[in-house]
């Protein structure tokens, strides 16, 4: 795979271009006729995980003056919302200047605002496909895994009555495939050890590693249980240049990744990820969005959707868009011990940024 970087443009000229074009997409949003300062934001937070208190606490922050914002908790499962939890002082200050509305008065707002719901995490989104209503619905902090298996198991998903936005919070794999490249620009040879559950996943792999120029000789291997873990590694290993640790089952499950970590490391080969903790726990790189990234892309798809409105051509297939890999974390102890000299985390970012 080739990675273009712009040598003219010096990284504080490219990360500019980016910004005004976040701002242009705002303005676009605008043109239409739907100001985020009109929308009336109703969050569903179904869990209280460290990611989605930063999701939602960043959401709070960006909200324009004069927009309407509402947190609604779910009860454990997913049932009947409660009302949100007094404030903490920190979301006070982030809340300043921000009205906020009961879904009770939904129908007393005025006739210029858009509804617009967003749902933070795989237990609010089943909940808000189920929930009836046709406005404007983005589902956000959900796995590509998690994403397939509500698709797969919620038929209200695909009602043609709303818009819906899914932002996955993981990057697409032609990105990480990217990284890959960024690092080992002479090798070719990636590994993979998977469960029967990241089909997929290691679909859209292929589908990437294939459309690489030059292409990359993927091995694939599938561990159905823990035990069968180390057989496939024996298998993959020894025909990789470098391997990948999937977010499915094996890269959620803390045992599970420290055996590719250790295999790897006995073999002298560098692994790859979409996590920060993978890095921490001896993977070489990985390319990620945090909590707060992810909300600022989420508001920005929330603008796409409710710009689309309803009965336009295939309004009834989600718009999902992979996380936006906005950061690159280097391991440099990983690094040196495997004799690589890697550029600098803020280089590899504007690289995986840069037209391909």
């Amino acid at each position: 795979m080739f990675v273009a970087v712009n040598s003219v443009l010096p990284p504080f000229f490219r990360r500019l271009r980016r910004a005004v074009r976040t701002a242009l997409a705002a303005g676009l949003a605008c043109a239409a006729g739907v100001a985020f300062a009109a929308v009336n934001l109703t969050v569903l937070m179904g869990d209280d995980m460290a990611a989605s208190s930063e999701f939602v606490q960043q959401l709070r922050a960006d909200q324009e003056p004069g927009g309407k914002f509402e947190l609604v908790r779910l009860a454990p499962g997913g049932a009947d919302p409660q009302a949100a939890a007094e404030p903490t002082d920190t979301e006070r200050a982030a809340n300043a200047g921000v009205r906020t509305r009961s879904l009770r008065s939904a129908s007393a707002s005025s006739s210029v605002d858009i509804p617009l719901t967003m749902a933070v995490g795989p237990a609010a989104a089943r909940a808000a496909v189920e929930r009836p209503g046709q406005e404007p619905l983005v589902l956000a902090m959900l796995s590509r895994l998690e994403y397939e298996t509500l698709k797969a198991s919620s038929p209200a998903l695909k009602r043609g009555d709303r818009r819906v936005g899914v932002l996955l919070r993981d990057p697409a794999m032609a990105d990480q495939l990217a990284l890959v490249n960024a690092v080992l620009p002479q090798k070719h040879r990636l590994g993979v050890v998977a469960t029967p559950e990241s089909e997929p996943l290691v679909r859209e792999l292929q589908r990437a590693a294939q459309g690489a120029n030059p292409a990359w000789d993927l091995r694939v291997e599938y561990a159905p249980d823990a035990r069968s873990l180390a057989n496939a590694l024996r298998q993959v290993v020894p025909q990789s240049d470098a391997l990948m640790v999937l977010p499915d089952l094996i890269g959620d499950n803390q045992a599970a990744t420290l055996s590719v970590l250790r295999a790897a490391a006995g073999a002298g080969l560098p692994v790859f990820g979409a996590s920060e903790g993978l890095v921490r726990s001896g993977g070489l790189a990985a390319a990620v969005s945090t909590p707060s990234q992810l909300a600022q892309q989420a508001r920005l798809l929330g603008q796409k959707v409710a710009s689309a409105g309803t009965g336009s051509g295939n309004s009834n297939a989600p718009l999902v868009e992979a996380a936006t890999p906005a950061t690159v974390r280097v391991n440099a102890t990983v690094a040196r011990g495997l004799g690589l000299r890697l550029p600098e985390e803020r280089e590899l970012t504007d690289r995986l940024a840069a037209p391909r």
